[in-house]
């Protein structure tokens, strides 16, 4: 009898993994049914599900699906409720506390406090639709979008959908060059190649001193965000890209509103100012540790999914507070490999998937915070130094 696995994330045969990389959660919801070896795989998406399939490669062993085998007698993967209703709860009464001082202090520059306190609580939510995007919180796919739809679009005011595709896209092909969108040259180069690719004297001169600029470029990485979104956004058609930029206007709407009832116009724009500045660093540095200055997959890796995740990230170590901090992002490792785990079982996970590492071979890696910043600054000055004088 034939095996059926519902692909939503990603399924996975032995080490032979099926990530569906460019299936949008606005896709159409036709079922594919799709053969390999001894398991039916069903999967709910658009015609895009092909292309996944036609990546998968031989598998090297069995090595994964006894990972997956461990962690789900784990008990791992079981969805956490209790866990996300306090979580959402506490994040909102963070996002009450906000708009509480907004009222308070007034047109004051004690406002800019407010600005800084309220970007660290727009990264929390942006956590939150993160694991929904991941289907972390909820089973149904589409309980999951319309949380995550809520969390991204309406109260931080990026595009759910836009993000879910090219963080699946990272997720599928972790720093590998022209498929992981993460690492595609922009502001910043990854690699020789595209630094030494850098043409006028401004571009090469860019590249060569990037390390020094990297933190300073993140004040801009919210609007980025914002950016990217409202692109792929004025290219929808379709009801659930109608629904998103509806939601995506009335944040817009409703920020602008409240700052100019209770600020006067310098004061809004400097709390507008430090605001997106704080979010953007704070969500680079939640994501700079976990890919940065790590090595892209060699060939024979490339095709064996638990090598080609563990060998692409790294760990921050750290207690509780980093937990919270980073969101859970802080176990790299083991949300690359289980994508869909509850955040609050990823830490469960990590001597679980350390071990077993250790007893394939497989180098696994982890560091301080602080180190982690260090190795990925001293990838980019290395990566730049490459660029022609």
């Amino acid at each position: 009898m034939k095996r059926i696995v519902s692909l939503q994330d990603g399924a996975y045969l032995g080490d032979q993994a099926v990530s569906l990389p460019d299936v949008s959660p606005w896709s159409s919801s036709a079922s594919l049914k799709i053969s390999l070896a001894d398991t039916v795989f069903t999967a709910r998406g658009s015609a895009l599900v092909e292309q996944a399939f036609a990546r998968v490669s031989t598998a090297k062993g069995s090595d994964f699906a006894e990972l997956l085998r461990r962690v789900r007698e784990a008990g791992l993967l079981e969805r956490r409720p209790g866990y996300y209703s306090a979580k959402i709860a506490v994040t909102a009464a963070l996002l009450a506390v906000a708009v509480g001082m907004l009222v308070v202090f007034g047109d004051t520059w004690w406002q800019l406090a407010t600005a800084a306190f309220l970007a660290i609580v727009f990264a929390q939510i942006g956590f939150v639709g993160h694991d929904a995007g991941h289907r972390q919180i909820l089973r149904r796919g589409r309980a999951s979008d319309l949380l995550g739809m809520l969390h991204a679009n309406a109260l931080i005011g990026l595009s759910y959908g836009w993000w879910v595709d090219k963080h699946n896209r990272h997720h599928a092909h972790p720093n590998e060059v022209g498929r992981d969108p993460d690492v595609g040259a922009g502001a910043l180069v990854f690699t020789a190649g595209q630094a030494s690719a850098r043409r006028g004297r401004f571009g090469r001169l860019a590249a060569r001193y990037q390390a020094w600029y990297f933190f300073p470029l993140l004040t801009l990485e919210a609007l980025n965000l914002r950016a990217g979104s409202i692109r792929a956004l004025l290219r929808r058609r379709d009801r659930a890209g109608l629904l998103e930029a509806g939601l995506l206007l009335l944040h817009i709407a409703g920020y602008v509103t409240v700052l100019a009832l209770l600020l006067s116009a310098g004061r809004a724009l400097a709390f507008a100012a430090v605001n997106q500045a704080i979010f953007g660093v704070y969500l680079g540095c939640a994501f700079a540790p976990n890919h940065k200055g790590m090595p892209g997959p060699a060939d024979d890796e490339a095709a064996d999914f638990l090598r080609r995740q563990v060998l692409s990230s790294r760990n921050v170590q750290g207690g509780p507070v980093t937990d919270w901090i980073l969101g859970g992002l802080n176990y790299q490792i083991e949300h690359h490999l289980f994508p869909s785990m509850p955040r609050a079982n990823l830490k469960r996970a990590r001597p679980l998937v350390r071990a077993f590492c250790a007893e394939r071979g497989i180098a696994y890696r982890e560091c301080g915070a602080l180190d982690s910043y260090r190795q990925a600054l001293r990838h980019l000055g290395s990566v730049g130094a490459t660029a022609e004088a």
